[in-house]
């Protein structure tokens, strides 16, 4: 019996032996870690500049284990911020550890026209019948009807960010995701921007169901005697709207 035991041990000595004797492509002996690089954003995450304007960028300190490595960082699209033109421009802080492991941190720069005093904030539904959908001129109201979700879009709302520059939180005016009955990460979000002359211009457009945005906006207009908003637009260069809007 006493044999039998010996020989037990014996075996499972040489089991263990071999289990705690794993090469270096061992996935339980390859455990590393690592000190990301910590980025530290100074100034505001969002900054707005007047036009026309210098622009002095606040910067960003980075650390590595409590250690300055500001020297690593890379800094994208400093140059790319034109004072002199409105929109958004997004400056990019990086580093990369020892490690290969990269960190990043991003400042968005809105230059914004503050001889614009006409606001065009609040709620407006389409103009259901001016409204259209394609180049047949079929309205908004025609294919409500015909997919029967509902009568009247509303809801579109615009948010004022700074002097002339507006959140749209569905430029589709309700589209897919009120008529055709799509989710609302099918609404199409961006920025617009309303120069002095009540003309509307595209900043920036993003529909999160497919990832991408719009071709373009045309002839964007805003009508202070009526508080109407009227553009065009085009997608993914198949889908054309003409939008009327009218303040809810």
């Amino acid at each position: 019996m006493k044999k039998v035991l010996y020989f037990g041990f014996a075996l499972c000595a040489m089991v263990l032996g071999f289990t705690s004797c794993n090469d270096d492509h061992d996935a339980l002996s390859d455990t590393t870690l690592t000190n990301y690089v910590d980025l530290q954003l100074q100034g505001d995450e969002f900054t707005l500049i007047p036009l026309g304007t210098s622009y002095k960028d606040a910067g960003c300190k980075a650390e590595l284990s409590g250690e300055d490595y500001s020297s690593h960082m890379e800094i994208d699209g400093l140059n790319a911020v034109d004072v002199n033109k409105v929109g958004f421009y997004e400056i990019t802080y990086s580093a990369v550890n020892p490690d290969g492991y990269p960190a990043s941190v991003s400042r968005t720069v809105c230059v914004y026209d503050p001889s614009v005093t006409t606001s065009i904030e609040g709620s407006y539904q389409p103009d259901m019948v001016a409204t259209k959908y394609g180049t047949k001129g079929y309205t908004f109201a025609d294919y409500a009807a015909s997919y029967g979700n509902t009568s009247q879009c509303t809801g579109i709302t615009f948010t004022e960010e700074a002097p002339g520059i507006y959140y749209v939180n569905d430029i589709f005016a309700g589209w897919y995701n009120q008529i055709r009955g799509y989710a609302a990460k099918y609404c199409m979000t961006g920025y617009m921007n309303l120069d002095a002359e009540n003309n509307l211009y595209l900043l920036s457009s993003y529909v999160s169901g497919w990832g991408d945005g719009l071709d373009y906006v045309k002839n964007g207009k805003y009508d202070p005697e009526t508080g109407q908003i009227t553009y065009s637009l085009s997608y993914a260069g198949q889908i054309f709207m003409d939008i009327v809007l009218n303040k809810e």
